[in-house]
């Protein structure tokens, strides 16, 4: 589904270079669940840009579904952004005095989905994040950090986007709910089939994905199974 082969990125300012990636290759399969971990300044917030079409490469290749995302115009890039991914945030993102519901739906307004089907989407994606259904009229500022997360994956899903991209998507949370939020990625990859890329700097986080990839100044320094793959999810729920 991504190939990523020899990508670098590298950064003007003042007429001087910062290389922020160095030639990163790696594969991912649909239907997978990968950590991209590293310290600060490592390069995964650039991959995660490059990753979810909101910039380019400066040399190597982007292939998404067998297509060059890396030599894209910026309007093929939106297509691709509305089209196939969905992103959830550190900060989640919501517009704070509209509804649960309306946050949802906003997307689908971009893409002119009638409004009926707009709420059966959005109420379906919903559900598939855990959300309860009687916090869908609620206002977005009277839940609490782990409902917006959930209001904020859904958003990521209303969609159909075969891939999610999080980024510190429990950077907000205390440990006990960002569990919550990590099991309901599992759950959506393991009984939706969702391929989800999660970036983070902890590697407790990174641990609930079967995969991690380690990145360091800007290069892969180990791509590997999960050894001690923290497993919240069950199927019984």
């Amino acid at each position: 589904m991504i190939e990523i082969s020899n990508v670098t990125k590298t950064y003007y300012g003042d007429g001087v270079g910062f290389q922020a990636l160095r030639g990163v290759t790696f594969t991912i399969h649909e239907g997978e669940f990968i950590a991209i971990m590293g310290p600060s300044g490592c390069g995964k917030s650039t991959l995660m840009h490059i990753l979810g079409c909101l910039d380019t490469p400066t040399n190597g290749a982007y292939f998404l579904d067998g297509k060059d995302v890396s030599i894209m115009s910026d309007d093929e890039l939106a297509d691709i952004r509305k089209d196939k991914i969905g992103f959830v945030f550190q900060a989640f993102n919501l517009l704070r005095r509209t509804t649960v519901l309306r946050n949802v739906m906003l997307p689908l307004v971009y893409a002119n989905v009638g409004r009926k089907e707009r709420q059966a989407r959005a109420e379906k994606a919903l559900h598939a994040a855990g959300l309860e259904t009687q916090h869908f009229l609620h206002l977005s500022n009277q839940l609490s950090g782990g409902q917006m997360q959930r209001v904020a994956i859904a958003r990521a899903l209303v969609n159909d986007p075969k891939l999610i991209l999080a980024d510190e998507p429990t950077g907000n949370l205390d440990s006990k709910t960002g569990a919550v939020v990590l099991a309901t990625f599992q759950r959506l990859n393991k009984e939706h089939g969702r391929t989800i890329i999660l970036i983070t700097h902890e590697q407790d986080v990174a641990e609930h994905a079967e995969r991690i990839i380690y990145l360091k100044d800007g290069l892969v320094v180990d791509d590997a199974k999960s050894h001690k793959r923290r497993i919240i999810y069950h199927d019984h729920h």
